[in-house]
Formats: structure tokens, C-alpha cells, sequence
């Protein structure tokens, strides 16, 4: 429909596409239609529905721009568009029955079209299905609608470390080091379920308003010892996947057969990120940063922030280690390390690092604990508990092949004041040495004055842009010897009914006569003689007289 000239077109437009029902619609109207308050201008009006909670900003975009359809998928309303980014947009969409906020992520259909995305897509839902931490953006569900597949996802109301720091610069000590803390928590769980992300980034880790740190964005990771993932060998063989502001050196050469010290690097690269400001190579064009990851070292941290303690920066060294053989191992090595300089009392986030949502958006989302995902209420609290109940141990994972972590020597600190920390399973020492998502934040729209462009959403902000590189050697699908195996699986509970099975070996039976052959043969016999006498008594008594 062609775009909106007056206050009846709008609402004509409102009406169709259901998005605000017809007596709540009429009370808003009848309210403003009292003499001078009923306003003449399309934008106005639309403007004054969203400060007033009736419309979103996604939708008032929308409405002025002609549109009416496109506002559910599936069984869920689509409220704001939260994110933008190459493999499509992520929308804060509301079960429309269940009142659930969700964020969705939709693959656009020209994508849909592509064998390689469209196989990413749902590799993306099976490797993010498999994980279930509080450090880590679960995925619900992956779905159609006519030729939109889109994933369904826990909604974190947060922004990420990338827009964060953008707004108020290079993080505090104590923050940057929580943040990095928690992620290698998620990472860590990562690697036990062995799930490789390969595009670690400030822009994939999500800061809610309870301040944990999610990561999020599964577009590019995969089963480190899956046969059957050749998405990487098939699509991807003559290109670089990453973020080349954080991509391992490693991965530069290879993409497929990483494994996660290419992920603790990428960590490492967001780590200084934090507490510089900025990415470890911050200037050239794509292929030198490629080129600096693999044969410079960045500039070091204390010379930007003097303040940083000399740990910490022996940390963040053996973190961005251009050889794999003298990075960290594991992630729980990083996890020890970092734990004496953890401040368990670190603020919540500020307001003004936060999001900000329409009055209609946030209405429930604030309001109403039932329109919160479950695990955003519960993260927050988990991770309070871990902390608060925290032991010198920690749980073994299952046995199996998996490599040891070179001895670490601790820094020369005092002890934690703290004696409790989240739980996180202990990966036993090796014999070997050494070693997505676009932004959240939501733009008001311009109501003064018409959409100048009505065509697809801008990028989501990162620090450079990024695209794929050609790589310098070919590879082949197979695991590194030194990468653990991945730990088996539980098979799922199926539910059974409350009366208990009878087992038919439970109550054997008594052994039939009939399963001597002899003695069947012999009634065979028997059975065939007696219809014999019967036939001939027959013949006898009626044909011969």
C-alpha cells in the first residue's frame, strides 16, 4: 500500500494488520478526538500512539511506510527489531498466546536460497541446542514460515560488551575482568558438549541488566568431532570465518580444523578489547590484520593502562599466544588464573548502557514476570548461588581422551577475599606443554519527517567490517589428535505411564505339552485319522442304504 497521507489511512492500516485491538484502538481515539487534541499530521499521531504505548517503533516505522502484513511469524508478534546482522535480523517477538518474549532470528529468503547459508542456519540451531548454560543464549526452537526459517531464542534484555564499551570507552579492571571471567564459563561448557564457536567477539557477548555476561550468535561454530560437518570443507574451503579484529592466527590458515584454544584466543583479542578500548590491530585493511594476528604482537596493555596489574597482563599474553602450543589449553586454566582477581561485588550495569525499548515493548517486559523468558530470571540468580557456594573442587568430567593442561604457576597475589565461585568442570592435566549478532541497542524512529529509505536495515555497528579473506592452505576434515574426543551424550527420558509395564519375562509360563514335536505330530495324526472315521460313518449310513 502506498504510504500514509492521513490520519484515516493510518488507521485503516493499524486495523488490518491487527496489531492493536478494535476497542482499545477506539478508547485512544475517542480520548484524543476531544476539541484540540486530535492531532491532523500522520507522524505526529503515530509518534504520540508509541509514547503512549500503543504502537512500537518497529511498527510505527512500518505503518508509515505503507506496510500492514509481516507482523507475526508463525505463532509469535513481532514488537522491535533488536539487531542486524549478516545472516539476517533479530526481532523481540511475544508468543501470542503464551504472552513469552522471545528474540527471534529470521534468515532473509534470498539467504534461504543459498545452500551454504541455509545448511549454516540450521547447523547454527543444532550446535546452540546442544548447550544449556547460563553464560550462553539458549536457543528454543527452529521453525518455518512459508519461506522464512527463523530460530527462536531466550530474549537477554542487555547490550553488548561492543556497544557498551563504545558508549562509555575502555572498561573498568574490575568489570572487564567479570565479564571475561563468566565468558569462559560458557566457553568452558562449550567445549565439554564439543562445540567450537569460531567467531568470538565483543559483539557476541550479551551484558544483561543483572550484569551476566551471555554469548550468543552460533552462526559459524560446529561439532569439533563431527564425521559428518563438512558445511566448513564444502562452502567455506578457500575462505577465512571469523572477525578478522579477533580471529586466531591459526584460523586465518584453517578454518575447519580449529580447535578451542582458537576460541581462547578470540577471547583473549575481546579481554584487550575491554580494557583498551579497542581490537589488538585496530588499524589496516582486512588482510593486514589478518597478516599482524599471525606475526605481530600487539601493543601491551599496561602501556595503554599503566594501572592494570603485571598479572593480569601475563594472563592476557599467554591468551593471545600466536602458537597454539603456548596458549592456554583449556578453558579452565583461564578460569583459575583469573580467579584471584575476580570482585564478586561488581555493579549491576547502569541504565544508560541498556537498551531502550518502546512503552509498548517494555510494558510486560518490566512489568510482568510471566513475558520474561524463565532463564533470564533464573541466570542471574544461578550464577549468585555458584558463587556463594563455591569448593576448592570441581566436578570431573566424563572419562575419555582429552588432553591435560600444562601446570599453571600462579601469580604472587594475596588470597581472594572471597571463597566461592561458580562451579566449573575441572578438564585433568595433559602431558602436552603450553598452551554474530548485531547490536541491541534500539534507535528511536524519525516521526518529523518521511522515511527516506524503505529498503532493508543497515548493518548491525561492529569495529571494522569484516568479510571473508582467501585462505592460504587447503584442509581436511579431520580432528586434531590432541583435541578431546566429544563426551557422549545422555540419551533423552521418555516419559512412561504411571502404571508400570508388566515385563513378560517377569511371569515365565508353564511349558506346554504341545512344544514336544513327537507328541504334535503324533495329535496331527490323530486329528487327520478321527475326520477319516467321521467321513466314512457318513458315507456308511447315508449312500449305502
Amino acid at each position: 500500500m502506498p504510504v500514509p497521507a492521513s490520519i484515516d489511512d493510518l488507521l485503516k492500516l493499524i486495523r488490518k494488520s491487527g496489531m492493536v485491538d478494535e476497542p482499545r484502538l477506539e478508547a485512544y481515539l475517542e480520548k484524543h478526538r476531544q476539541p484540540g487534541s486530535m492531532t491532523t499530521d500522520v507522524k505526529k499521531l503515530a509518534g504520540s500512539m508509541v509514547k503512549d504505548g500503543m504502537l512500537t517503533y518497529f511498527q510505527a516505522e512500518q505503518f508509515l511506510l505503507g506496510k500492514w502484513r509481516g507482523f507475526t511469524i508463525g505463532k509469535y508478534k513481532l514488537l522491535e527489531r533488536i539487531g542486524f546482522g549478516g545472516m539476517g535480523q533479530v526481532f523481540l517477538c511475544e508468543h501470542m498466546y503464551m504472552r513469552r518474549r522471545v528474540a527471534i532470528k529470521v534468515l532473509p529468503p534470498a539467504k534461504a536460497e543459498e545452500p551454504a547459508a541455509l545448511g549454516r542456519f540450521y547447523r547454527e540451531a543444532r550446535a546452540a541446542a546442544a548447550l544449556d548454560h547460563p553464560n550462553i543464549v539458549r536457543t528454543h526452537d527452529i521453525d518455518q514460515d512459508g519461506n522464512l526459517h527463523f530460530l527462536v531464542m531466550e530474549y537477554v534484555d542487555g547490550s553488548s560488551l561492543l556497544d557498551i564499551v563504545k558508549k562509555i570507552g575502555p572498561m573498568s579492571i574490575k568489570r572487564a575482568i567479570h565479564y571475561t571471567w563468566q565468558s569462559i564459563q560458557g566457553l568452558d561448557h562449550a567445549y565439554k558438549v564439543g562445540v567450537i564457536h569460531r567467531d568470538i567477539k565483543p559483539g557476541n557477548i550479551l551484558v544483561d541488566r543483572f550484569g551476566t555476561a551471555k554469548i550468543l550468535d552460533m552462526g559459524l561454530a560446529r561439532f569439533y568431532n563431527a564425521d559428518d560437518d563438512m558445511l566448513t570443507l564444502k562452502y567455506d574451503e578457500k575462505s577465512v570465518l571469523g572477525t578478522a579484529d579477533y580471529v586466531a592466527p591459526e584460523q586465518t590458515v584453517n578454518s575447519h580444523n580449529v580447535d578451542v584454544r582458537a576460541d581462547i584466543y578470540a577471547l583473549g583479542a575481546t579481554f584487550y578489547y575491554l580494557l583498551a578500548g579497542h581490537p589488538p590491530f585496530p588499524d589496516g585493511t582486512i588482510a593486514q590484520k589478518l597478516i599482524a594476528h599471525q606475526t605481530r604482537e600487539p601493543t601491551s596493555i599496561r602501556q595503554l593502562r599503566p594501572e592494570v596489574p603485571v598479572e593480569i597482563e601475563v594472563i592476557l599474553k599467554k591468551m593471545l599466544a600466536k602458537s597454539v602450543e603456548d596458549r592456554y589449553r583449556v578453558p579452565e586454566e583461564i578460569y583459575q588464573a583469573l580467579m584471584p582477581y575476580v570482585d564478586q561485588q561488581v555493579a549491576v550495569p547502569p541504565d544508560d548502557e541498556m537498551p531502550i525499548l518502546s512503552p509498548a515493548a517494555r510494558e510486560q517486559s518490566m512489568g510482568s514476570p510471566s513475558s520474561m523468558s524463565g532463564s533470564f530470571r533464573q541466570d542471574s540468580a544461578i550464577l549468585r548461588a555458584g558463587i556463594q557456594q563455591r569448593s576448592g573442587s570441581m566436578a570431573k568430567p566424563q572419562s575419555g581422551r582429552i588432553p591435560q593442561p600444562a601446570p599453571i604457576v600462579p601469580p604472587v597475589v594475596a588470597p581472594s577475599k572471597s571463597d566461592s565461585s561458580p562451579s566449573v568442570a575441572v578438564l585433568p592435566p595433559s602431558n602436552h606443554g603450553g598452551g554474530g549478532s548485531g547490536s541491541s541497542t534500539i534507535k528511536k524512529p524519525f516521526f518529523e519527517g518521511p522515511p527516506e529509505n524503505s529498503g532493508p536495515a543497515p548493518a548491525a555497528p561492529n569495529v571494522r567490517p569484516t568479510t571473508e579473506t582467501k585462505r592460504l592452505a587447503s584442509t581436511t576434515d579431520r580432528t586434531p589428535i590432541n583435541e578431546p574426543p566429544r563426551p557422549p551424550v545422555n540419551p533423552p527420558i521418555v516419559p512412561v505411564s504411571s502404571t508400570p509395564a508388566v515385563r513378560r519375562d517377569e511371569f515365565p509360563l508353564e511349558p506346554s505339552l504341545f512344544s514336544n514335536p513327537i507328541v504334535r505330530i503324533l495329535s496331527e495324526a490323530l486329528v487327520i485319522f478321527s475326520l477319516a472315521l467321521l467321513l466314512l460313518w457318513i458315507y456308511v449310513t447315508f449312500f449305502q442304504q
